[in-house]
Parts: structure tokens; C-alpha cells; sequence
């Protein structure tokens, strides 16, 4: 039987209310922000692995995975339909074929650099709500929750 919320702790009330309140703010920015997206063909993990790919250059699909906080599996599905509209191309290493590194063709990165600065527009548009001092501090809280996660692995 369900518990009524009077029977939560003022702990368990407090965190799941802060933790609702990010979630839907999340999905608020990312709901405004992704209308870019959706005019260029791209969802929100093909404009993380774009992303990602121009700003760090060429990476394994693991390390691409951890980035953007996708699973091996769901990236793999990713990267297929970039790679299929030639945004981005797989080579696979000479020693261990395992190892599949990942790269931006020319289209992938000539898209990107459209795409990008429209995204970041609507980034600083979002955050402008905030005075400066509050979005360090949001960006400071949010990866300390975020850093509880295991860090980077090697592909």
C-alpha cells in the first residue's frame, strides 16, 4: 500500500522534491533548446556525439558512451545512423578490431559548426535567468551530484 507523503521524512521530502524540481527544469531547457535540433535532422545524443567529436576530436564509442552518458549499446545504434547520413565514420584498429574509433567526416563537422553556435545562443539564453554567481553555483552542484557516478574509463 502506498504511503501517504505525511509519512516521509522531512529528509526524503526534501530531496525528492529538489530532485523533482531539477528533473522537470532539465526537461524544460532541453524541451526549448532542442527545437534547434529537430530543425537540422539531429537528436539530442547524435548533437552530443557531433559535439563531442569537434570539440575533443576522434574517440573509441566507450569513451563517446561516458561523455554523453549513453550506454555502449545505445550509442552504437547512434553512431549507425550518423555514420548512414555521413556525419561521422568507424575505424577500426589494425591491432584489436574491438577498438573502434570514431571520427567527424567534413559534413559532420561542417553541420556542427552551424548547429552549434545556435545551441549555445539558446544555452546562454536559458541561463540568463540566473545572475552569474548562481549559475557557478548551479554548475558546481549539479557536478557534485553528477561526480557520483564512477569517472572515465579507457576503451
Amino acid at each position: 500500500m502506498p504511503r501517504g507523503i505525511a509519512t516521509y521524512s522531512d529528509t526524503e521530502k526534501r530531496a525528492l522534491s529538489a530532485y523533482t524540481k531539477l528533473m522537470r527544469a532539465a526537461e524544460s531547457v532541453t524541451g526549448r533548446t532542442t527545437r534547434i535540433l529537430t530543425a537540422s535532422n539531429l537528436t539530442i545524443s547524435q548533437f552530443g556525439i557531433l559535439e563531442v567529436l569537434f570539440h575533443k576530436g576522434s574517440l573509441c564509442q566507450r569513451e563517446l558512451a561516458v561523455k554523453i552518458l549513453k550506454s555502449t549499446g545505445n550509442i552504437t545504434m547512434v553512431i549507425d545512423n550518423l555514420e548512414k547520413n555521413n556525419l561521422v565514420r568507424r575505424e577500426r584498429a589494425r591491432d584489436d578490431r574491438r577498438f573502434i574509433t570514431i571520427h567527424l567526416t567534413e559534413s559532420g563537422r561542417l553541420l556542427i559548426e552551424k548547429v552549434f553556435p545556435l545551441i549555445m545562443a539558446a544555452i546562454v539564453r536559458e541561463m540568463s535567468i540566473l545572475q552569474e554567481s548562481e549559475q557557478e553555483e548551479l554548475a558546481r552542484l549539479c557536478r557534485r551530484i553528477g561526480l557520483q557516478e564512477t569517472k572515465d574509463q579507457d576503451c
